[in-house]
């Protein structure tokens, strides 16, 4: 079982990391330019795309999902049918995107409330990052697939391949052109489209057109065609409140002030490589509780969720320990802003607390996805944004400030975590 499972989880883990690698560079990059508002406008930027992107998460979360059930059930032909509908959905919902990009801009603007600079250089990084949609949501449908059928290497060349590049460019506009967050922002659209193409080819590659369904009569079935839209509606349900969840974050740090903004997108940053770390073992749980929850086999669905709780853990236990001891310095890597990294320290401990939370509530999240049991996962996250983040934050942020934001973090994923668990017996083992 632990080979099935870092068969999946290494490569993942590869894939995901230079995610986080990728967002650390930008922020170690814009970090160090004259203006303080370029973190934050590339922070107020990311947000916009968060809300944006992992709204149609579940093109990605969705299509693992069923792909993987097809694939415990050996039906070859619905195998076909979710690539070829998430794929359109996705391009579909790319084009409505890129018509609505002046108000969805004119909207957020009229949200958060900043400093000019930083309003005027998010502006800037939205209005060349938007040309990326069509790229980004057909390979959230084609790396959903491939981790559905148990092809966890592709998704780790596509994203290597993808943010490398994403780096270099990123380094050239901004050393060599002498750019700002324009260059971070045509750096990332340049490497999503030409990650594309590498998908395309390794697609038709391995698996030729045969895996591509045209079949209208199997396409829309009635019944698979109702399991789709029920798994992405809760999906996107849950990622939207998960998004409300950081950006709510984001936009409470501007409101505390620049240095606030900037300190909190730094801490952030080392929240998303320990979650994208920890995420590599969640995506091999989305591949294998998917595959045995198609198949049938209970036993073998037990046994895996078990195995995967403990590398999670063990993981965060990891994580926590290298937080610990080099707190200051990993600070460093991202600003060289003296007041920034005092600051930083200040609240530091939330980072250090963090892996050891999260780690859980990340697993179960895989373990539901690959089951399809998204109706409880959906509930779990309302739940936990709605009762616990929101209110925690405004019953503490009159006494201790941003301390109130990190709490109110800790908070939301600790009711995350039990929720899950307590949903389990009924909806994942059933």
């Amino acid at each position: 079982m632990n080979k099935k499972i870092l068969r999946l989880a290494i490569p993942n883990i590869i894939s995901n990391i230079s995610i986080p690698l990728l967002s650390s560079v930008d922020t170690a990059l814009v970090g160090r330019l004259d203006g303080i508002y370029y973190l934050g406008a590339i922070a107020i930027g990311s947000m916009i795309f968060n809300f944006l992107y992992w709204g149609f998460g579940f093109l990605r979360m969705g299509t693992t999902g069923l792909a993987a059930n097809a694939y415990g059930e050996k039906n070859n032909e619905e195998m076909k049918a979710v690539l070829s509908r998430a794929v359109l959905v996705g391009l579909f919902c790319s084009v409505g995107i890129l018509l609505l990009q002046v108000p969805i801009l004119y909207l957020a603007m009229q949200i958060i409330n900043t400093t000019e600079e930083v309003e005027t250089f998010a502006s800037l990084y939205f209005s060349i990052r938007i040309w990326d949609a069509p790229a980004v949501l057909a390979l959230f449908a084609i790396q959903g697939w491939f981790l559905g059928m148990q092809n966890a290497r592709y998704p780790m060349y596509i994203a290597i391949f993808t943010n490398l590049l994403n780096i270099g460019l990123n380094v050239f506009f901004i050393y060599g052109l002498g750019m700002t967050v324009d260059g971070v922002a045509l750096g990332t659209v340049i490497a999503q489209y030409c990650g594309l193409i590498l998908a395309l080819a390794l697609f038709f590659k391995t698996y030729g057109g045969k895996y591509i369904s045209t079949n209208l009569s199997i396409l829309l079935i009635a019944a698979r065609l109702k399991k789709f839209f029920i798994v992405s509606r809760d999906i996107f349900i849950r990622t939207m409140s998960l998004i409300f969840t950081y950006s709510f974050f984001t936009i409470q740090s501007a409101a505390l002030g620049e240095e606030i903004l900037a300190i909190n997108t730094i801490l952030l940053q080392l929240w998303h490589i320990m979650a994208y770390g920890v995420d590599g073992f969640a995506y091999a749980a989305e591949s294998l509780t998917g595959r045995y929850t198609g198949s049938g086999d209970k036993k073998m669905l037990k046994r895996v969720v078990k195995y995967l709780m403990a590398w999670g853990m063990g993981l965060g236990i990891f994580f926590s320990g290298v937080y610990f001891i080099l707190d200051e310095s990993l600070l460093r890597i991202f600003t060289n802003n003296e007041e920034l990294i005092a600051l930083g320290m200040v609240f530091f401990g939330w980072t250090i607390l963090a892996p050891l939370v999260n780690a859980f509530c990340f697993i179960w999240d895989g373990v539901y996805i690959g089951a399809t049991a998204t109706g409880p996962m959906r509930d779990s996250m309302l739940i936990s944004t709605f009762l616990i983040f929101v209110p925690v934050y405004y019953i503490f942020v009159g006494y201790i400030d941003n301390h109130a934001l990190w709490l109110a973090m800790i908070s939301y994923m600790v009711a995350r975590g039990a929720t899950l668990l307590y949903y389990a017996p009924s909806k994942i083992f059933r």
